[in-house]
């Protein structure tokens, strides 16, 4: 099993996951030309994709997610919720999961959505299993829920959101409305929040971890990578960060 971001922020977001013999794309929040663009620098072809699945319709993960479909006709997987948006755009093949218990089996990989406190209509995130390693994803999520800790507990691997430093966020340029937005139990999480995530599982399997999500405004990388190493130190050497404007090599479990 093998992952690599291709980009992650405020700006457009997509994840990338190998396992199994299939190859999956977690949103795709950059146009479709960019999208091309940095799948060719890690030597994918948009048309070996094996399906989409999208987490929930803000535009920052679903801005490219319509034309993609339609161009190379590749299925896309999503909650009610989120395809009821009608943000997603005209698609050749919706496929519709449950955020509760439900298992998609593409192949050799399973793919566990789960739900998530965030803004959105129905909106999720999922844990990857395939030849019995796990990859776990948490973006896009303002509160910590027992069943996130759960989900995630025992996970090879992890993209861990770590979007804001609260101070920063309560003096930056943001307007009232959207400091509440972001910092509230259906906004992002902070680097605290983050932090005390990883403080709350087990470590035993966790060999790679990647922070992404991090907001240009609100946050620097080094305050993130502290808050967590401070939490956690012994992930020093497991532990990278995304970028928004390029893409993370592929990361293999």
């Amino acid at each position: 099993m093998r992952f690599a971001s291709l980009g992650s922020g405020s700006r457009g977001n997509a994840t990338l996951v190998e396992a199994g013999g299939v190859r999956v794309l977690v949103d795709c929040g950059f146009a479709l030309c960019e999208l091309e663009r940095r799948l060719e620098l890690l030597g994918v072809e948009p048309q070996r994709l094996d399906a989409v699945l999208v987490t929930h319709e803000h535009a920052d993960h679903i801005r490219g997610v319509g034309a993609l479909a339609r161009r190379y006709r590749i299925p896309v997987w999503a909650s009610a919720g989120t395809l009821m948006s009608g943000r997603c755009g005209k698609l050749p093949d919706a496929r519709v999961f449950t955020s509760h218990g439900h298992c998609i089996e593409l192949g050799g990989l399973q793919v566990r959505p789960y739900p998530v406190p965030h803004d959105a209509r129905e909106p999720c995130q999922a844990v990857f299993a395939a030849d019995g390693l796990q990859l776990g994803l948490l973006t896009d999520s303002g509160s910590i829920t027992q069943h996130i800790v759960d989900c995630l507990n025992g996970c090879d691997g992890l993209l861990l959101e770590a979007n804001h430093d609260p101070q920063m966020l309560r003096q930056g340029p943001y307007p009232q409305r959207l400091q509440a937005r972001v910092g509230g139990p259906y906004g992002h999480l902070s680097n605290e929040q983050a932090a005390q995530l990883l403080a709350r599982l087990d470590h035993g399997r966790l060999r790679k971890v990647l922070v992404g999500h991090l907001s240009e405004k609100n946050n620097r990388p080094e305050l993130a990578r502290n808050r967590l190493l401070e939490a956690v130190p012994a992930l020093e050497s497991r532990l990278t960060l995304a970028h928004q404007d390029r893409i993370t090599p592929w990361i293999s479990l």
